[in-house]
């Protein structure tokens, strides 16, 4: 019973110890709610009582539970690195997702580490099973029953009073960890992701989408195209003419212009869900992180139920399955007809290391091809510009995309990740205007709205040439409405979609009130139409 004493107190200790390595740095124990400790504590309990049963060994159950807090700080820190955001509790699911998916996840772990984590920590159980005693041997299995019991009870307890007391949350993660810790942190976050979404706060347009003549509706493609932004707003290091047809639809566009987006990075589904719900971060509330975790139980209204109800067929491609983020289930709820995934795609159509644009292009082509005289609404999200951009070495001709006094041997060798992006930036832009040239041949007329998920993971690019803003860039195009050149008006995602479907609405309007603009040549900010606002109330 002494070992047991021993291994149980100096591994509560430990992991008490180890939150000093998270980063941003918490505030110390001593100087929080002291519920956040008794959470912290409690935790421990449990976690040694459950282990203890498994393993039945006192040294292995607390180098066991150590172990496993040091892979979740190693988690912790390269999500804070890359994406600038702490670990969640709703991340614990993409340790499923990163052996499902491990080319998404391990490289920017690091494979050298996750190899010899692995080879670490299977010699590790090993030693302890061969070396430690098997515990019922000395005290017993009645003795060993009554103490995981009162372990339990006395986490059970002291977990409930403290999460009881725990301060509110302010849902900005890094402010939250350092005034919880770790454990107090993580229970905070996991305690509420049963609350359901208040879909009053989802736009009004959404719940009750205006009247339409359905005899002018046009073909919409909306594209979420990855990590796209025009990274000239960022650096002088790029050539300036590197999105040739981004800048001529942007020139002749409905509207366009900065995104806020909820992401950095990564998390391809906050921005797309904000686009397609018109959720905003504040309405999204604790789902603002996976929202589509939410949204598997509660559809909310969206933008794809809004066209339907004018008689869309909607279709989505995505060249990944379709069950990563759950999309085979939240797409169809939302209001997807019918969804080309990895399934239809060859390895052939891949241009580096994932499905590129250009077959998505051709889908979009058949797809218009082949339709009838119902509308269609095509959601298609990109995935050629995905990372890790360093396991892709450059070409020849990638360097020439970066202005000339970039091009030179000195500074390669910190830009070839920006390299490569500019690549496949290129190649979204190629079908930028292949989508819209094919649009331009349709009778019923078209709407492209494009616009990028998050910026690009370059950390090497960042650190020559600093961080980009954050912000990605949008456009809304029309076959029939030629503009004169506006000027950009940053939007929040959530505003997109909202706006996307005012401008369906524009269309099948013989005199709208953007061509009335045109003919006055005064710009109107419709930002501001009272419909349009994602937190307006019924």
């Amino acid at each position: 019973m002494t070992a047991l004493l021993l291994a149980f107190t100096l591994g509560g200790g430990a992991s008490l110890l180890l939150e000093g390595l998270v980063r941003p740095r918490v505030t110390p124990c001593w100087q929080r709610p002291p519920a956040t400790l008794l959470v912290h504590l409690g935790t421990w309990c449990l976690l040694y009582a459950a282990f203890l049963l498994v393993v039945q060994r006192p040294w292995f159950a607390t180098a066991f539970i150590l172990s496993l807090q040091l892979v979740l700080l190693q988690s912790h820190h390269v999500k804070w690195h890359s994406l600038k955001e702490p670990f969640l509790a709703q991340d614990f699911a993409y340790f499923i997702d990163a052996m499902r998916h491990p080319r998404l996840y391990v490289p920017f772990f690091g494979i050298g580490l996750a190899i010899g984590a692995s080879l670490a920590g299977a010699f590790a159980i090993a030693a302890f099973l061969w070396l430690e005693p098997w515990w019922l041997d000395d005290v017993g299995t009645r003795a060993a029953l009554l103490s995981v019991a009162t372990l339990t009870v006395a986490g059970v307890g002291l977990l409930v009073a403290g999460l009881r007391r725990l301060p509110a949350i302010t849902l900005r993660p890094a402010e939250d960890l350092v005034a919880l810790g770790l454990y107090a942190y993580l229970w905070s976050y996991a305690r509420r992701l049963k609350q359901p979404l208040d879909e009053r706060r989802s736009p009004k347009a959404f719940r009750n989408a205006p009247a339409v003549n359905r005899e002018g509706l046009p073909h919409v493609v909306a594209v979420q195209s990855e990590s796209f932004f025009d990274p000239r707003r960022w650096s002088d290091a790029v050539c300036p003419d590197v999105l040739p047809h981004w800048d001529r639809l942007k020139a002749t566009s409905l509207s366009h212009g900065p995104l806020t987006v909820p992401a950095w990075g990564a998390n391809t589904v906050r921005t797309e869900a904000a686009f397609l719900s018109g959720l905003t971060p504040e309405g999204l509330g604790i789902h603002q992180f996976s929202p589509y975790a939410r949204f598997s139980l509660q559809p909310p209204p969206n933008l794809l139920r809004a066209v339907k109800q004018w008689g869309y067929r909607c279709v989505a491609i995505h060249p990944y399955p379709a069950s990563f983020y759950q999309r085979d289930r939240v797409l169809p709820a939302l209001g997807i007809d019918e969804f080309l995934d990895i399934g239809d795609f060859d390895d052939c159509e891949k241009d580096g290391q994932y499905i590129g644009d250009a077959a998505l292009t051709e889908r979009v082509r058949r797809l218009l091809d082949t339709a009838d005289d119902q509308p269609l609404f095509i959601l298609v999200i990109t995935m050629e510009n995905h990372g890790p951009l360093n396991l892709e070495p450059p070409r020849k001709e990638d360097w020439k995309r970066l202005a000339r006094d970039f091009d030179c041997d000195s500074e390669r060798a910190r830009l070839d990740d920006l390299a490569v992006y500019l690549r496949h930036l290129g190649n979204a832009d190629a079908m930028l205007g292949a989508v819209s040239q094919r649009l331009a041949q349709e009778t019923r007329g078209g709407l492209l709205c494009w616009y990028g998920d998050h910026v690009p993971i370059m950390d090497k690019a960042y650190d020559h040439l600093g961080d980009p803003a954050g912000t990605t860039d949008y456009l809304i195009w029309s076959t029939q409405r030629s503009q004169p050149p506006r000027c950009p008006l940053q939007r929040h995602v959530a505003e997109l979609g909202v706006e996307l479907l005012q401008q369906i609405v524009e269309h099948t309007q013989p005199c709208s009130p953007s061509r009335q603009d045109v003919v006055n040549n005064t710009p109107k900010d419709t930002s501001v139409a009272p419909w349009r606002h994602s937190q307006e109330q019924a």
